[in-house]
């Protein structure tokens, strides 16, 4: 069954086809495909945990520590999707992250869904 245009160049789910619900709007689940997940393990540098324990002397937000965050989150979910269209899925529901210390400064962050092949409701 061809997946339409509700998937990107390079054979990934749209960021639109992803929902932390598990239905989504306007469409109908034709199939379930599983679990899919994207998982990356990520440690600070020396220079990146030397400049947010400065950035905590000052207070407020750790921008350092923040974009690590962001960008770990971001390719893990981007991994998560391209492993829904290796299923031949179009969609995600139930998207959830989780994070666990792996060991001092390592850090696992894991994106993970339901894969699942959608078509418009008519």
């Amino acid at each position: 069954m061809a997946m339409g245009g509700y998937t990107a160049p390079g054979r990934t789910v749209l960021h639109t086809m992803v929902t932390t619900q598990f239905e989504l709007d306007g469409f109908r689940v034709v199939r379930t495909l599983g679990v899919v997940r994207g998982i990356v393990v990520r440690s600070r540098s020396i220079f990146g945990t030397i400049g947010a324990s400065l950035q905590t002397l000052v207070g407020g937000n750790i921008t350092l520590l923040t974009n690590l965050c962001e960008k770990t989150r971001a390719e893990a979910f981007d991994l998560m999707l391209a492993h829904a269209a290796e299923l031949g899925g179009n969609a995600v529901v139930g998207a959830r992250y989780d994070a666990t210390e792996v060991m001092q400064g390592v850090t696992e962050v894991l994106a993970y869904g339901t894969a699942v092949l959608v078509e418009p409701v008519k």
